[in-house]
């Protein structure tokens, strides 16, 4: 049986040609809405500029910028009819902030790596996006640049620490130091006593006594007076009370002629007595009952100026003599605080390990020249990604600005335009 057979003209008739003009439920809905939020919207608007209040909350400040909360127009300029960017410029008016690199490609915005708002935060404390979008691909003006140019992540591509790569100078040191004999167990103390050093006896962080926070992240010099004296005194006379000074060879041979010159005047009849030889300087002839004090100090000088030169001195400084007769020279000592020269580093924040953990090295180091900071690798086995993992921003130890190169800001704004 064939099936019915519908002309056009009859399936057209179906069709409602005014279906357009007729209000469905759903495109109706759909177009108030609309029209109700953007209503909505400049109500808000409205209110926002004739109230004085705030229709949005922009979110915290960092606590520098607490004192400036209530005004906006300390940082951000206009822009148009809705926009307010917080501009370079007022960022610079109270922090000179020096250039980065002279030869970088460009200056990003100040805001496009310290972002506010965010609540108590550290501004300095910037994404690794906002290094890696230089660092992952380096370029530079012009000429080469002398530092890595591909790095990802801490955990990829970071170069060696640069006192610890092949062929890097040694230790600059002139302290004749060996770790490995101050480290060991029983050694002999102050008292006679045994004792067992730590690292931190002698290598200790400057602190504000206020806040306990360390001033630099530099350590502390170590000084002769307050590290080493106590079992190294400078003693040259077991009849003197106090050693010698720890000061230049003219000021000492001084101090040692004033000290037998007073000890002779109190104790005249010491011409007589034979001159004391020091045991761990033997092997040369006694010299001759001396005649007179002068001839007695000049004797006893000369000894105790043998056993300081050769002996104290000499166990940890490298000596020459001018002239044979002469006193020597002492080079200048030179102790080098601070190794990494293009990032900081904070001990305290490093107190739950052992010194040993990440100076493998220092425990059996008998040389000077011995450059004993940890590789790049003992880094990275707690600064890594993943849970239970110390933090890999770049931030942590490296910082945009050159602060070298800072200059001082010469404000003009006055307290009042801050606080109420």
């Amino acid at each position: 049986m064939a099936g019915r057979i519908r002309t056009t003209k009859q399936l057209a008739q179906r069709i409602q040609l005014d279906y357009f003009k007729k209000p469905f439920p759903l495109p109706l809905w759909k177009r108030r809405l609309s029209y109700g939020l953007v209503a909505l919207g400049l109500l808000w608007l409205g209110w926002d500029s004739l109230s004085g209040k705030h229709a949005y909350n922009a979110g915290p400040l960092s606590h520098g910028h607490q004192i400036v909360a209530g005004n906006c127009q300390a940082c951000h300029v206009q822009q148009g009819s809705f926009a307010m960017k917080a501009s370079d410029a007022a960022c610079t008016a109270c922090h000179n902030a020096p250039a980065h690199q002279a030869k970088q490609l460009f200056t990003p915005p100040c805001a496009s790596c310290h972002v506010e708002h965010q609540g108590a935060v550290r501004l300095a404390a910037m994404s690794d996006a906002s290094c890696t979008v230089c660092h992952a691909n380096l370029k530079v003006k012009e000429g080469q640049t002398a530092f890595a140019t591909k790095i990802a992540s801490f955990s990829q591509g970071h170069p060696e620490i640069l006192a610890m790569r092949p062929n890097h100078a040694p230790d600059p040191g002139t302290i004749k130091l060996n770790h490995q004999i101050h480290l060991k167990k029983d050694l002999r103390g102050p008292d006679g006593l045994p004792v067992q050093l730590n690292c931190s006896d002698c290598h200790q962080q400057t602190h504000n006594v206020a806040s306990g926070k360390p001033l630099s992240p530099n350590m502390a010099e170590v000084t002769f007076e307050k590290h080493c004296m106590s079992c190294h005194p400078l003693v040259f006379d077991s009849r003197m009370a106090d050693p010698a000074p720890h000061k230049e060879t003219k000021v000492v041979e001084a101090y040692v002629v004033a000290q037998y010159t007073s000890y002779i005047a109190r104790h005249p009849d010491a011409v007589h007595e034979p001159v004391r030889l020091n045991p761990s300087l033997l092997g040369r002839p006694i010299p001759p009952a001396p005649r007179d004090a002068q001839e007695w100090i000049a004797q006893q000088t000369e000894e105790a100026e043998r056993l300081l030169w050769q002996k104290s001195c000499k166990e940890c400084h490298p000596l020459t003599y001018p002239a044979p007769s002469s006193r020597p020279e002492v080079p200048v000592a030179h102790e080098t605080l601070r190794w990494m020269k293009n990032a900081s580093f904070d001990h305290t924040a490093h107190q739950l390990v052992a010194c040993a953990e990440c100076h493998t090295e220092a425990p059996s180091s008998q040389r000077t020249e011995d450059v004993l900071l940890p590789v790049i690798a003992t880094c990275q086995k707690c600064h890594r990604e993943g849970q239970n993992a110390a933090g890999t921003y770049c931030s942590e130890c490296h910082a945009y600005h050159d602060w070298s190169q800072a200059k001082p800001v010469r404000s003009t704004n006055s307290i009042s335009q801050f606080a109420p």
